[in-house]
């Protein structure tokens, strides 16, 4: 008879030593050491390996960044493996999304498929289709054109438009939409294929760059002359940086331009001119061909050292000379670089300033424009203005005023009817949200710089009269 186990001694603190049961570290060793026909915990530890040194190298990584975590990425550099792959994955998904636009014919087979099947509005003769007939058409298109045309006719798009009491909507108004979505997305397409390094920003040559290829298929731009194709580039880009930059960054965003009324204002030049129209008309539109040829000139004009550059002196003159000396003053204060012509501490008005402050003035009833002109009228750069700054401002008008042989002017009174057509929300001070507030903060820019401004001001009921004259002759 085997004699019996002596009893196990109790570890340090009270606690048995385990014994190995099943699933335990020991279990888990034999089964690594199981037969090559089941390599899967070999895989598993392998794999828990790898993951723990990657977690332990992100974490020595951190805590040698410090507390901040890392959040720039630098960009891959040119030439690089990296880069050409990123340029030529962006380069195939562009092409992909360029494949899926519908082309001028698509356009046009769509156009015939919607009339053919639309009804007649007995009351208004408008070409009108319902649900079923929407329906209907997007079965005929997918057939004739392909799946591409088949987003546009989903249940949301159809709720999009207005409805007649029979529930139809006008099929011009869905074609524009089409073709309006169509026009944006090519547009954006062509916008991201010159956004260099893909940040979806364009700099002031990458967007000159998309306004040259857009010049042959603009139908008023295709018989500008080669030689003055690099100016208009630079004057018509400026216009897209001035309202879609407003930080002054460099860079304007391309969703930003997408949906800005300067990219619809360039998209008016498509359309042929059936009729002559006046230099006047043609002027009115920022991107025509007269408009850049009279922005020219009048750079041109105003340099009278032909040095590239505009004075003090020489801005002066702008407008036959009716601004006010300390706007102008203020205007090479807020919006001017200082220059090395003509030594250290002169500044001359390059021609991007320029066309920034033909902007402003041309636009002073925009957010942009008055935003430009309020700094300049802020002439203790405190944010708002006071009853002084205005006595300021326009006591260089009423000079003007009086110089030009008309009555006699109380500044006191035109500073009440300022803040009379103001309503600041503090009594005390005007701020810029005020003027923008009122509706008439272009108007009251106006009257504090321009002697021309004032007097259009005091002259608004004769003028609005002559207008609706001549309205009634026409």
């Amino acid at each position: 008879m085997a004699p019996p186990l002596p009893p196990q001694r109790p570890l340090a603190g009270g606690s048995r030593r385990p014994r190995p049961c099943r699933g335990s570290a020991t279990s888990a060793a034999s089964s690594a050491r199981a037969p090559a026909s089941d390599p899967r915990p070999l895989w598993e530890l392998e794999t828990k390996r790898i993951l723990l040194e990657i977690f332990k190298e992100r974490q020595r990584k951190s805590a040698e960044a410090g507390s901040i975590p890392s959040f720039y990425k630098k960009k891959p550099e040119d030439g690089s493996i990296s880069n050409r792959v990123q340029r030529l994955a962006k380069y195939r998904f562009l092409k992909k999304q360029s494949e899926l636009l519908l082309n001028a014919d698509d356009l046009d087979a769509m156009w015939v498929c919607l009339r053919e099947n639309c009804v007649i509005d007995d009351a208004t003769g408008a070409e009108k289709m319902n649900y079923e007939d929407f329906c209907h058409i997007a079965t005929v298109c997918t057939e004739q054109i392909g799946q591409k045309c088949k987003r546009f006719f989903s249940p949301s798009n159809f709720m999009k438009f207005e409805k007649d009491d029979s529930g139809r909507i006008a099929i011009l108004p869905f074609y524009l939409y089409v073709m309006r979505t169509v026009s944006l997305t090519q547009a954006r397409i062509d916008m991201s294929e010159l956004d260099e390094d893909s940040d979806g920003f364009l700099q002031p040559h990458e967007m000159e760059a998309y306004i040259r290829g857009l010049i042959p298929n603009l139908a008023q731009l295709r018989d500008m002359p080669s030689a003055f194709v690099q100016m208009y580039c630079r004057i018509a880009a400026r216009k897209f940086f001035f309202f879609c930059d407003p930080h002054r960054r460099g860079k304007a965003c391309i969703k930003k331009v997408l949906l800005s009324n300067c990219l619809q204002e360039l998209m008016e030049l498509h359309q042929e001119s059936e009729e002559e129209v006046t230099d006047t008309e043609q002027a009115e539109n920022w991107f025509s061909l007269t408009s850049a040829q009279r922005i020219c000139d009048m750079f041109l004009a105003l340099d009278k050292d032909t040095n590239g550059t505009l004075s003090k002196q020489e801005l002066k003159e702008y407008a036959d000379g009716t601004l006010t000396e300390i706007f102008v003053e203020r205007v090479f204060d807020e919006h001017v670089r200082r220059s090395k012509v003509g030594g250290g501490n002169s500044r001359e008005m390059d021609f991007e300033s320029f066309l920034d402050f033909v902007l402003a003035l041309e636009n002073k009833d925009t957010p942009e424009g008055l935003t430009y002109l309020f700094r300049c009228l802020d002439l203790n750069g405190r944010g708002f203005l006071t009853t002084a700054d205005i006595h300021t401002l326009f006591r260089d008008v009423h000079q003007k005023w009086i110089e030009g042989g008309n009555y006699e002017l109380c500044i006191e009174d035109v500073r009440d009817e300022i803040w009379d057509m103001v309503k600041p929300a503090d009594p005390l001070r005007i701020a810029l949200a005020d003027l923008l507030s009122c509706k008439q903060g272009g108007t009251i820019a106006s009257m504090l710089i321009d002697v021309r401004g004032f007097w259009a001001h005091d002259n608004r009921e004769n003028l609005l009269q002559e207008e609706e004259e001549q309205v009634e002759e026409a």
